[in-house]
């Protein structure tokens, strides 16, 4: 292609603002119709494509120097932004008219206007050239951004200042050596389980469990409230994953911070265990949680979650919840049930574990815990909290019970509701919507 056909080239301009650069004979510029493919622009994109400076081997006239002095552009880190186009004839720069897929340089930051036209109307004399071009610097750049982009960063760089600002908020700022501010992040507090098995657990026969939790400093913990009420000790509790069996147990802690249990496993499968954690501390949230999984040797059907039912029959005995439950998620509230004998006279509750009642919720699916108590009105260490909610369950009546629910999360749930009537620990499931 010749300097005086690269000065005749046109570039039209169609209405859906796609551009296409065109070669135009001397002899015939007028009446040459728009090209049948043009290439899409992006605006926002040509300040992302980095382009190489390819030397020009032929000596170029006055007006192609001109044009390509007026079309150069200063790259800096403040965006400053290059002079318009208009001395260069009224045309755009090419850079801001050809997408990053039709660059034939690549990434090699081609920043001459006049070069970058000819590499693409004449693919074949731009291979020419770059094959006489000299070598040029091929890494990162500095590059001005259109308006768009700058906006785009602009905000990026508010949001990481948001998120350093509330880490410094959380995590508080300490003084260096040299008197900056400094992030001082503390490491979690993490209390460990460890478990000591005896042999397999396997269904229908007992099998022993050691536990003993590490505290944060690696020492074991030995000091657990005790006293009066269920929140006391640890409670260790076994559900099944399709939440079609549970155990929940209350074992004796010895001195030196290790409880053992013995359970008889109704049914093999996975189970999560659940530690209860009360230990002897002042502070606002009194217990914590420590999970484990246990495979159980044993037949193993995974069964699906029954629909929500008001009527249970556990051995006998029948319990009702009044009315249809409207709950929702981290807020308090109450469930009504009247619990009868075979013989349609009131149950008659009696302490279990420090409670009257123990009403245990967990999630389909995500197996999500949740603990509260039924005591007799005026009990100490009744009250279940979560976040700044709070319930307590009670019972003044034979055969009444008033159970609080406050679960974390919406979805649907299994209750566990577990009491003792005439010596015996009953437990009757009902599963429950949350929204």
């Amino acid at each position: 292609m010749t300097r005086k056909e690269i000065r005749a080239m046109r570039r039209y301009v169609g209405t859906d603002l796609e551009h296409d650069l065109v070669v135009i004979p001397q002899g015939e510029r007028s009446g040459i119709a728009p090209p049948a493919r043009a290439v899409p622009v992006d605006p926002d994109d040509a300040s992302e494509r980095e382009e190489t400076r390819v030397a020009e081997g032929l000596a170029p006239d006055g007006e192609e120097v001109a044009e390509r002095r007026a079309a150069r552009e200063l790259h800096d880190a403040r965006r400053i932004e290059g002079p318009q186009a208009g001395a260069a004839a009224g045309r755009p720069h090419a850079a801001e008219l050809l997408p990053r897929a039709a660059d034939p340089d690549g990434s090699r930051h081609d920043h001459d206007a006049a070069v970058s036209e000819q590499l693409e109307v004449n693919p074949v004399a731009g291979e020419q050239r770059r094959r006489r071009a000299r070598p040029v610097y091929g890494g990162p750049r500095v590059v001005g951004g259109s308006h768009t982009n700058r906006r785009r960063r602009e905000r990026k760089h508010r949001l990481h200042a948001i998120a350093l600002l509330a880490l410094v908020g959380l995590a508080g700022c300490g003084g260096g050596s040299g008197g900056s501010p400094s992030i001082a992040v503390q490491p979690a507090r993490e209390f460990r389980l460890t478990t000591y098995i005896v042999g397999t657990p396997t269904a229908g026969k007992p099998t022993r469990i050691a536990y003993s939790i590490q505290q944060p400093d690696g020492s074991h913990l030995t000091k657990f409230k005790r006293g009066a009420g269920p929140h006391t000790g640890v409670h260790v509790i076994y559900i099944r994953d399709d939440l079609g069996a549970i155990v929940h147990h209350h074992p004796r802690i010895a001195a030196d911070g290790t409880f053992t249990d013995s359970v008889l496993f109704p049914s093999g499968g996975p189970y999560r265990v659940v530690i209860d954690v009360y230990p002897q501390q002042s502070t606002p949230q009194p217990n914590f949680q420590l999970f484990t999984r246990m495979q159980v040797k044993g037949a193993y059907s995974p069964q699906p979650l029954p629909q929500p039912e008001l009527t249970q029959t556990v051995d006998g005995y029948r319990f009702l919840l009044h009315g249809a439950p409207r709950l929702r998620a981290i807020q308090a509230a109450f469930l009504s049930f009247t619990v009868t004998g075979p013989n349609g006279t009131p149950a008659n509750f009696t302490p279990w574990y420090g409670a009257l009642a123990h009403a245990i919720f967990f999630r389909k699916g995500s197996l999500d815990y949740f603990h509260t108590h039924v005591c007799a009105p005026g009990a100490s260490g009744c009250t279940s909290l979560l976040g700044g909610a709070k319930v307590t369950g009670t019972s003044s009546t034979p055969g009444k019970l008033s159970v609080g629910v406050l679960v974390p999360v919406a979805g649907t749930w299994r209750l566990f509701l577990q009491c003792r009537v005439d010596g015996h620990v009953l437990t009757a499931p009902f599963t429950l919507r949350v929204r």
